[in-house]
């Protein structure tokens, strides 16, 4: 089935059908022709662009992050207060992840575990793009700090990157968990225990806070 237009950019068309096959399936499972067939793209054309599958899977991963924190900045600057900007990630977050519709699927906790053994190159990538999505969420943990909307928390110098860390893995962990699952109970977990951890209640936020 072709899952974007016949016409625009080739190489980005690839990576978006890429995308949304991948996110479904996994990386190892999907072949070159499924892709390409999809994308109504003749073989000759992905090596133009890809000098193999390994540096196709390294460019989707960048085109991912980049689209990724494009979304994440937007996401950040809309909400009464940084609380509420960086409680609207979370539950996000929840509401994207848990059913099986591959379109806005997280391909890091897709494809961290089967692919940081197989490829260093991707590997380095996903560390990359995950570090960027920490260090935004710690400059969004300062600034709900200072504008008083974490009441309840105080940073210090390198604490609010832990607790973004943490925070993040927290999240990661839940993701894997649901797939096993196969529902949002791990996440709904995890947002109660992000609300811990940010010493916040819900009611302050969540009623306001876009989904």
């Amino acid at each position: 089935m072709n899952t974007t237009p016949v016409t625009g950019d080739v190489r980005q068309r690839i990576l978006h059908t890429g995308q949304l096959i991948i996110a479904g399936r996994g990386f190892t499972a999907v072949g070159l022709n499924e892709i390409l067939k999809a994308a109504a793209v003749p073989k000759g054309s992905f090596y133009h662009y890809f000098g193999s599958k390994e540096a196709f899977g390294e460019a989707l991963l960048e085109d991912y992050f980049t689209g990724y924190l494009d979304q994440l900045d937007e996401r950040l600057e809309q909400g009464a207060s940084h609380a509420e900007r960086l409680m609207s990630y979370w539950i996000h977050w929840r509401d994207t992840q848990h059913h099986g519709d591959p379109r806005g699927k997280c391909l890091a906790v897709k494809l961290a575990a089967e692919v940081s053994d197989l490829s260093e190159r991707m590997r380095q990538v996903l560390k990359r793009g995950t570090e960027q999505v920490i260090a935004r969420l710690a400059q969004a943990i300062d600034a709900a700090v200072e504008d008083g909307s974490l009441p309840g928390l105080t940073t210090t110098q390198g604490s609010a990157a832990e607790l973004a860390t943490t925070l993040y893995q927290l999240w990661l962990g839940a993701s894997l968990r649901a797939k096993i699952t196969r529902d949002r109970v791990p996440l709904d977990a995890a947002l109660k225990a992000t609300y811990a951890l940010l010493n916040l209640s819900a009611q302050s936020t969540q009623e306001r806070t876009p989904a």
